[in-house]
């Protein structure tokens, strides 16, 4: 249960204080807790020896604890979630770490404020969306398939090439063209995403691979543009 005093500015305030530290070395019992640091922060400066033996030295033992991060009393630095009143030394806010692992359990700055919370949230939400993959861009290709020779069939070549499917490739539309002594070729067009489908991948893995090397000699981009 936590210990509080008031009027720790005044004679009866500090005379109380005294006698209740009598015997006891901290005020909630044999280590530094936070209820030492409230009564602390509430303290102007150290008691009297010779009128308040007791809390003067507490209030020695807890200065000694906390002075490595806790130098002084500054204005708006909060305390168990209360700000301390008295200003004392630097006017700064001071940052607060750890004096000791005797004080490892204590906050210093109190729990968070719902501001405070909503401001973290709001911070990792846009490290989120940040974060997020954006969308990868596409291409359109223009591509000539090109037969062993006039014999082979041009109807079986095209459902070959169909045939290859993968994620991130469309086929889109085709024709054949004349390239002489009567043999044709396939020109075709085809829409890939680009981080999904690499061209050259495509004609040297699956289009002039088995099985559909029976039909296909070779491919050639005649255009390719980004979408």
């Amino acid at each position: 249960m936590a210990v509080t005093f008031s009027d720790l500015h005044t004679e009866s305030g500090l005379k109380a204080l005294n006698e209740y530290l009598s015997g006891k070395s901290y005020i909630s019992g044999e280590q530094l807790t936070t209820d030492d640091i409230k009564v602390y922060a509430a303290v102007l400066e150290n008691p009297s020896a010779d009128l308040y033996p007791n809390a003067s030295q507490w209030y020695d033992t807890v200065s000694t604890k906390l002075a490595p991060s806790f130098p002084g009393k500054a204005v708006g630095v909060r305390v168990g979630g209360q700000a301390a009143s008295a200003a004392a030394a630097p006017a700064e806010e001071t940052k607060v770490s750890a004096a000791d692992d005797d004080d490892d359990d204590i906050d210093l700055f109190g729990d968070e404020t719902e501001e405070e919370k909503k401001a973290a949230e709001e911070r990792e939400a846009a490290k989120a969306s940040s974060g997020k993959k954006k969308e990868s861009g596409k291409s359109s290709v223009l591509m000539d398939i090109k037969p062993w020779d006039d014999e082979t069939d041009m109807k079986k070549l095209e459902e070959a090439v169909r045939s290859v499917e993968m994620p991130g490739l469309f086929w889109g539309a085709s024709k054949l063209m004349p390239v002489g002594y009567g043999i044709k070729k396939l020109h075709i067009m085809l829409t890939i995403v680009d981080d999904e489908v690499s061209v050259d991948d495509l004609i040297e893995e699956r289009l002039t691979a088995e099985p559909i090397n029976e039909y296909v000699q070779s491919c050639d981009i005649v255009a390719f543009n980004k979408i």
